[in-house]
């Protein structure tokens, strides 16, 4: 029986009991993966990504290890419901027009001091004064900056489009403007290269590709830890007691965390290790969650049919984005239909040893993203259930 088979018959025996759909967390995998990550991570605390996990239960889980410290958030409304639950230190990834939040935040002193928001512009300090209400708390405040690689002048842009502060100069200038403006405080530095942290370099059957992407992963490296040291020593000069200096992703954990203008990674897929995860030269995780849908139709020899599976990715259109046929192993998409809304087709010649009723295991492309389908996890240890928590929707919460 190969390592594989193994899991679909323990993920089978634990979830006998339950009908499809459904969805568990291998917490053998998850351990590991978190142990995987703190490894990578070389000393350096890891903040915890949450949108990559989306339940409370597991980011208790993984920020009582050794090795963890904080969360990124994705929304402001996520992030005051965690530092209400009682998380003390939660840094706001992106940028919010949260009028409600904005006010609630500086109102309350207690969030005030565990929610640190973004900013790459002076502009949206003019939105969060506006939306004070009176609340005169000081508002924690990190920089994000620009980590795309620029190449022949600037016309050829890698990276996504995040911040608009590329250069130590224009992260200095705004760093100014905060220190400048009354109740706001500067406390962190946050780049995200995600061209390299969330880009496999390693595609199967694409040999040249992955050789284009790890050059340019490699030159990206280069230029991005030569730059953030120079914008690190920008800001100090503004704000010498500068908290903190964010960077990385779980594809660069080891190679952010050996800058030593870095203070903290951030990471979260690999706790989950999502199918966009297979394609890395840098690390090997354990597939830790999956999702399972029965078997409901036997349409013919070499094909069954599933209830639901039509769950894509965000991100560029594409097959990348699709959950893949997991347990058992040797399952397609019918090209003709792919993953659909209430019914899936799967092809292939095991098809034939289903049952009405079986189980077929998925992973999703993309890790957090699949707790938007389902309200509770069920957490599996060995080949039991030890225990079942809610997601961010089984606690009512789609937060975007």
């Amino acid at each position: 029986m190969t390592a594989r088979a193994a899991d679909r018959a323990r993920y089978d025996r634990a979830t006998a009991q339950l009908d499809a759909p459904v969805a568990i967390v291998d917490l053998d995998a998850f351990d590991a993966n978190a142990d995987d990550l703190v490894r990578r991570a070389g000393g350096k605390p890891i903040r915890l990504a949450s949108k990559s996990v989306r339940c409370r239960a597991l980011l208790e889980r993984v920020l009582a290890r050794e090795g963890f410290a904080g969360i990124m958030s994705f929304t402001l409304a996520e992030s005051l419901w965690l530092a209400r639950s009682g998380f003390d230190d939660v840094l706001l990834a992106y940028p919010s027009a949260d009028r409600a939040g904005y006010a609630e935040l500086a109102a309350d002193p207690k969030l005030a001091a565990a929610v640190t928001v973004m900013v790459d512009d002076p502009a949206q300090l003019d939105l969060i004064d506006a939306a004070r209400a009176g609340g005169g708390e000081v508002v924690r405040v990190c920089l994000e900056l620009d980590t795309a690689l620029k190449l022949l002048g600037g016309r050829v842009r890698i990276g996504a489009r995040r911040s608009p502060l590329h250069s130590p100069a224009q992260v200095a200038e705004v760093a100014r403007a905060v220190a400048r403006r009354p109740g706001f405080q500067l406390v962190g530095i946050m780049a995200y290269e995600g061209h390299v942290a969330g880009v496999g370099d390693a595609v199967a059957g694409r040999p040249l590709r992955s050789r284009a992407v790890r050059l340019m992963q490699a030159a990206a490296r280069r230029e991005l830890a030569e730059r953030r040291a120079a914008v690190v020593r920008a800001v100090r000069e503004v704000v010498p007691d500068l908290e903190f200096v964010n960077g990385g992703g779980t594809g660069s954990v080891q190679h952010t965390a050996a800058e030593d203008a870095v203070t903290e990674i951030a990471a979260g897929s690999g706790l989950y290790v999502p199918r966009l995860f297979d394609n890395y030269t840098s690390f090997r995780g354990r597939p830790a969650a999956l999702f399972a849908l029965p078997v409901v139709r036997r349409p013919g020899v070499g094909v069954v049919t599933v209830l639901g599976g039509g769950y894509p990715a965000s991100g560029a259109p594409g097959a990348d984005r699709l959950p893949v046929p997991y347990l058992p192993e040797g399952l397609r998409y019918d090209p003709q239909e792919g993953a659909g809304e209430v019914q899936t087709p799967l092809l292939g010649p095991v098809a034939d040893d289903l049952l009405i009723g079986d189980k077929v295991w998925f992973r999703h492309a993309k890790a957090g993203e699949l707790c938007e389908r389902f309200d509770t996890l069920h957490l599996v240890e060995g080949d039991a259930v030890t225990a079942t928590v809610p997601t961010y929707r089984g606690e009512g919460h789609t937060f975007l």
